[in-house]
């Protein structure tokens, strides 16, 4: 099939160089597996589960069977003042999978509405407990929750913030970086052990700048997955959810990349013991197939708001949230069929088997090479630093991801990084290949 069978002219690409695009442009036609097929013909292997989302590889088709199902017997439902059976199962499903009392399950249809969705819950919570003054959030640097205003707020890679930043929430602030790129600049499936303690500035700073009885919440990510796939220090977020307890103040884990399998367990909170009180999760819910995004909350979240309400009329609504497509039924349907694929095929584990294969792979072969300053894997996934050039940032990352992509292999840039994250279903000879090929680009970047 023929570049000019597509017309370019109408699409504006997020998060893309698109004048760039126009004059070299990448057109996925089909997938199998682990492979694209593109607009010329080509196979190009997904290193990177087409952005964190396609854990069991791609055209599964109890999926699609399960889609085309619901479609014929129930396209679509509002979930304003009804429910669909659909959505019921897939809430019970994801509620038993989550750690804990995260038995509570709001829908939405993405990472960015999921984060915006905590948020608000974090505030309606402490108002029906009647601290509504609790308005303060705390994010971390170079964090990426998303691309509403309430995420960008709580995120924090710059680029994603200069141009929106008079409209971005007031009340907030942000949280050290976790990563230290002197003494932990190569992690290999492990925690970095630091000698200082990355929180206790959120201790002896943050939380007497802001008072801690006037902050609602702290969100992270458990790993940072956008930012380059940065590990937090061992025990880091263990002692994040003592500082919250002991201040009252709520813990959100933004597990949209890490949730369903990346760490090798369900959620990245089971992998490292500690339960949140909210879970946002999306992309590997449905493998990717069709939007579905949602935020777990702790049962006394949830509590706490219809006790608030207890003395209303039956009539009134306790919570003036949600979109057109929550709990969409095409989509839980879909969401329910990926989770019995992950569990018939154990993909979870079969995820936990094959990070040391990546992370064996990538530390031979990548830690000698011009200009790599950093490597770290862990779980099923891994990303090498590049040093940048000289007054073009991203420069390096992006044209060894170009050169991987004209040979084959999809990776992803973030900054500095390029990062692999494959699917669970992938081969150590496919780990093979895509170590290899990005080994092959960033010699001939150099």
């Amino acid at each position: 099939m023929a570049t000019t069978a597509f017309n370019l002219q109408h699409q504006w690409l997020p998060f893309t160089p698109n004048r760039g695009f126009a004059l070299d442009p990448r057109v996925l036609v089909a997938a199998e597996g682990l492979h694209f097929t593109t607009h010329d013909g080509r196979q190009v292997l997904d290193a990177i589960s087409s952005l964190w989302c396609v854990g069991a590889g791609h055209n599964r088709r109890p999926i699609s069977e399960a889609i085309k199902t619901q479609l014929d017997t129930l396209d679509y439902a509002t979930a304003f003042q009804v429910s669909n059976d659909q959505a019921c199962r897939a809430a019970e499903r994801i509620a038993a999978l989550a750690p804990g009392d995260l038995n509570k399950v709001l829908f939405c249809n993405s990472g960015s509405e999921a984060a915006d969705t905590s948020l608000k819950v974090a505030l309606a919570y402490h108002r029906a407990r009647g601290e509504g003054h609790r308005t303060v959030f705390i994010g971390r640097e170079r964090a990426y929750h998303g691309v509403g205003f309430g995420g960008m707020s709580v995120g924090g890679i710059p680029a994603n913030r200069k141009a929106f930043g008079a409209c971005l929430l007031p009340r907030v602030d942000h949280l050290r970086f976790i990563h230290d790129p002197v003494h932990h600049a190569f992690v290999r499936n492990q925690d970095p052990v630091w000698a200082d303690d990355p929180l206790l500035e959120l201790e002896q700073r943050l939380l007497p700048l802001h008072d801690p009885s006037n902050v609602a919440a702290v969100i992270v990510e458990p790993v940072a997955g956008s930012a380059g796939w940065y590990v937090p220090p061992k025990g880091y977020l263990q002692r994040l959810r003592q500082i919250c307890d002991r201040h009252g103040i709520l813990l959100i884990f933004d597990e949209v990349i890490t949730g369903f399998g990346r760490l090798g367990t369900p959620f990245a909170a089971d992998h490292f013991g500690v339960v949140p009180d909210m879970l946002n999760f999306a992309k590997g819910v449905t493998n990717g197939v069709i939007p579905l995004g949602g935020v777990v909350c702790r049962d006394g979240l949830y509590d706490a708001v219809m006790a608030a309400h207890r003395d209303a009329p039956e009539h009134a609504v306790e919570f003036f949230h949600g979109y057109t497509y929550s709990g969409h039924p095409v989509a839980c349907a879909a969401a329910i069929a990926t989770l019995d694929l992950y569990a018939d095929e154990g993909l979870f584990a079969r995820a936990a088997q094959m990070a040391p294969v990546l992370g064996d792979a990538m530390h031979a072969a990548l830690p000698h090479l011009p200009h790599v300053v950093g490597l770290r894997t862990y779980g099923l996934a891994g990303a090498v630093e590049l040093s940048p050039v000289p007054g073009l940032p991203g420069k390096r990352a992006f044209d060894v991801f170009m050169d991987c992509y004209r040979h084959g292999v999809l990776v992803r840039p973030a900054g500095e990084n390029v990062v692999v994250c494959p699917a669970f279903t992938a081969t150590p000879a496919q780990i093979d290949q895509i170590v290899a090929v990005l080994a092959a680009a960033i010699r001939r970047q150099a």
